[in-house]
């Protein structure tokens, strides 16, 4: 079903050009009418030390996707108290959209090897499709193995397309993406010893990094 709604969370610490790239590149392959990308208020897999505060990192986000009509910024998280869990933030996006709307959800091959351990892990299956990108280099497919042991017997594996059909109805999809290697760690390592991130993040993310004094060392994360 073409169309419907991308949701990309993430600490986005800061949001780079790696981050935009894949949400472009999904948004083009499922078609979709735009992506939402949703920072965590608090990361449930991050240890904090190192991460700015919610509001930098929401203003990164905002300058890096303003002027992008398909991107938009979601505060779901940061207005909900507590650690960030994607399964919650389904949810209330499904509650909110309807079961009229599609909702693809965009996660990470290294953060989908780990979903075993994420919260509810085998609802969010059932709640919308996933695709989960990956740069070189690539997996052949995505195998039975990947799926955490929980939900693989929900599953169904679609030959025609490389794909797994949830018992819902909802699909499980591996979408390649073009390799960037950029991290949001190298990036705060690079501005800790004062080097260059001009072509890393977005022109406006640089300059709010640098006037706001973020990831110098030695320096909070404010």
């Amino acid at each position: 079903m073409p169309g419907g709604i991308g949701i990309l969370g993430g600490t986005f610490n800061p949001i780079h050009l790696g981050h935009l790239r894949a949400a472009e590149e999904v948004r083009e392959a499922e078609a979709l009418d735009e992506v939402r990308f949703v920072p965590a208020a608090i990361p449930p897999h991050k240890a904090p030390a190192g991460v700015a505060s919610a509001a930098h990192r929401l203003r990164m986000v905002e300058l890096a996707v303003a002027g992008v009509p398909e991107f938009r910024v979601s505060t779901i998280e940061l207005a909900r108290e507590g650690a960030s869990y994607s399964v919650d933030t389904l949810r209330a996006m499904r509650a909110e959209l309807g079961d009229g709307t599609r909702l693809v959800f965009i996660v990470g091959w290294d953060a989908f090897r780990e979903f075993h351990t994420w919260k509810e892990h085998t609802v969010v299956f059932g709640l919308c499709d996933v695709v989960v990108v990956t740069r070189p280099p690539f997996p052949d497919r995505l195998t039975l193995d990947e799926i955490p042991i929980a939900a693989r017997t929900a599953f169904c594996y679609l030959e025609s397309s490389g794909s797994y059909r949830h018992e819902s109805g909802h699909v499980l999809t591996l979408q390649r993406i073009t390799a960037l290697d950029i991290s949001a760690a190298s990036i705060r390592t690079r501005v800790a010893n004062r080097r260059s991130v001009r072509f890393l993040v977005p022109p406006a993310v640089e300059e709010y990094i640098a006037r706001h004094g973020l990831y110098r060392e030695g320096d909070s994360a404010r």
